[in-house]
């Protein structure tokens, strides 16, 4: 079991030893944190609604392919737009929010 005085998980440890303090590579990490959780929201909202990868494409108007690329973090194309289009199918909508992050050292 973790107690409180026990040091910050993996992500955390790398990102303080290798992100912080590296704008560009911030940048990177930020964009590429973006994707995973559009792809874990569209998992996530198809799992909940029961659905096959081929159930929400025909919803979406679109393939499984489409559906199976956008379930993988690495997918380069118009994902948000995609997960719009995906919540309005299931009846919902996408709220964007900006959230304020822990700084390194304080």
């Amino acid at each position: 079991m973790k107690n409180k005085n026990q040091t910050p998980d993996a992500m955390d440890f790398l990102y303080e030893r290798y992100i912080a303090g590296h704008p560009d590579r911030i940048s990177k990490f930020s964009e590429e944190k973006a994707n995973v959780d559009v792809a874990i929201k569209i998992y996530q909202l198809r799992e909940k609604a029961g659905l096959t990868q081929k159930e929400l494409a025909k919803l979406v108007g679109t393939t499984a392919s489409v559906i199976n690329r956008l379930e993988e973090s690495d997918y380069d194309g118009n994902a948000l737009a995609m997960l719009r289009q995906i919540a309005e199918a299931l009846g919902k909508r996408v709220e964007i929010r900006v959230v304020t992050v822990k700084k390194s050292g304080k």
